[in-house]
């Protein structure tokens, strides 16, 4: 189960190459590495000790829950949870409408400048940081990236430590690393592993090719640096697989050179402008190369072409293969979602494709991408309101399994009564009063037989925790206008703490 921050055990293969460190006084075999890659862990004591003035700790107070994070469909670590237990044991009444996240970040520039992941201060309405000499700031927020995860804050202060920025292409399995971050709020925590694997790329967040370590990461350390055993900053740590929601030996990190190039446009823009194709692809294998003609298994597989898209317009085909984007061979169907996401929409590039056994040249424009739609329930049921101003939708069985519900609605939007006494969106709906809901005529019925001026009980769920939340019927009864949605992302649940899906 995937959750940002980011979590297999402790590899056996580390206590083996500890135990296997050359004696004082050996010489390592030839063609051994010297650097991180040596035997024996390398003494982080003086990289700390120099490098953690460059990391801040962030705290951040959001009302409610941003509504989704479309592109990553991981579970963020839980930030608020333990740590917002412990440090801010407030009324259940007041922490349905305030957030607060812990959350850690690396000083870019010395002007105040400070990158960290997008999950963290996405839909925020107050940040925090926190230096190492105890100093705090209030910051803003200057950009986000949810595609890559990251984002950049900015406080008014001066002559701050800078982070040195490494290069992340040069990381290797074996290489030791180390990130310094606040878990839970302990300031300057050190953890230590290898790296496990570089370009791993998860489902849902293709493009960005993950740096697998063992490091210790927990809710708080999101944003973190990773150090190489040079002081560099290699990766910025986002993601865990836990089946607990805690640390299980397999961290995930976007690699730096990733992060800077996205908080580059960050930087002068506030948004990274990315190009759009219009079709879905998948990766090639010996089989279905066999099946399409193909001399060997690389290049990737057009599934589906979007209609209306620069992808169709291009006559680009389903079971087509690209095998060259702008003559860069494909290996991976990975390489295309990233190829593309360097682009500027209005980017005519060129694509080698295998068809029916033959290569021929595709050349396409690509566009912006298309706004985002929300397909409705129903036709009729497009305009409904139910008088609070609430948009929602229903949830499907697997769903409820994941959440251990029988039923309850998605809050899509909150607005007028219901977001006044601090329902927000990504909050579930179990109950009115003290009836269950299975679907949106629930919903319909169970106010409909309240009547008007009365105040009625919503069971609201965030969090994994429960509380009933009051609100007055208005006058007018219900009528017209919210919405009704089909239930939308995996990642719009994630907000309200539901375990990530196992990979299929």
């Amino acid at each position: 189960m995937l959750r940002p921050a980011a979590h297999l055990f402790v590899s056996g293969l580390v206590l083996l190459l500890g135990a296997c460190a050359a004696s004082p006084g050996q010489t390592p075999a030839a063609g051994v590495g010297t650097e991180a890659r040596a035997l024996h862990a390398p003494a982080f004591s003086s990289l700390v000790a120099s490098r953690r003035a460059s990391v801040v700790d962030i705290t951040t107070l959001r009302v409610g829950r941003d509504e989704h994070h479309p592109d990553i469909e991981l579970e963020f670590a839980p930030e608020n949870d333990f740590a917002d237990r412990l440090a801010w044991p407030l009324p259940a009444s007041v922490r349905l409408s305030q957030i607060r996240d812990l959350a850690s970040g690396v000083i870019l520039a010395s002007d105040g400048l400070i990158l960290t992941s997008a999950h963290v201060v996405a839909s925020i309405d107050e940040a925090q940081v926190r230096l190492d000499d105890g100093r705090r700031f209030k910051a803003r927020v200057v950009g986000v990236d949810r595609r890559t995860d990251v984002a950049l804050l900015k406080i008014e202060a001066k002559d701050l430590p800078v982070a040195v920025i490494g290069d992340s292409s040069r990381l290797a399995p074996g290489d030791w690393v180390a990130a310094i971050s606040a878990p839970f709020g302990f300031h300057g925590s050190v953890t230590t592993g290898v790296v496990s694997a570089t370009d791993r790329f998860i489902g849902g967040a293709g493009e960005i090719p993950f740096i697998q370590t063992d490091v210790a990461i927990n809710p708080g350390s999101s944003g973190s640096p990773l150090f190489n055993s040079r002081g560099e900053v290699v990766a910025i740590n986002s993601l865990i697989y836990s089946g607990s929601g805690g640390y299980m030996g397999l961290s995930f990190s976007i690699p730096i050179n990733l992060a800077m190039k996205i908080a580059a446009q960050l930087r002068t823009h506030g948004t990274v402008p990315r190009a759009h194709l219009g079709a879905e692809v998948q990766e090639m294998t010996a089989a279905l190369a066999r099946s399409f003609g193909i001399p060997q298994a690389t290049g990737a597989l057009v599934v589906r072409v979007d209609a209306d898209s620069p992808a169709q317009a291009a006559g680009l085909a389903r079971g087509d293969v690209i095998a060259k984007f702008d003559g860069v061979r494909i290996s991976h169907f990975t390489d295309v979602l990233r190829h593309i996401a360097d682009c500027r929409p209005g980017t005519r590039s060129r694509m080698d494709v295998w068809r029916r056994g033959k290569m021929l040249t595709v050349w396409v424009t690509l566009s912006e991408p298309p706004a985002s739609k929300i397909a409705s329930l129903t036709d009729d049921a497009a305009e409904w309101n139910d008088g609070l101003g609430l948009s929602l939708g229903e949830l499907s069985h697997a769903r409820r399994l994941r959440l251990r519900i029988d039923g309850g609605l998605l809050v899509r939007e909150a607005a007028g009564l219901a977001r006044s006494e601090g329902v927000r969106a990504g909050d579930l709906i179990i109950a009115v009063n003290d009836m269950r809901l299975e679907n949106v005529d629930d919903f319909r019925r169970s106010l409909s037989r309240i009547p008007a001026g009365r105040t009625v009980a919503l069971l609201v769920m965030r969090d994994r925790r429960m509380a009933y939340v009051p609100v007055r019927i208005p006058m007018q009864g219900v009528g017209s206008r919210s919405r009704l949605y089909s239930a939308g992302p995996d990642a719009l649940l994630q907000r309200i703490g539901v375990a990530g899906e196992e990979q299929q």
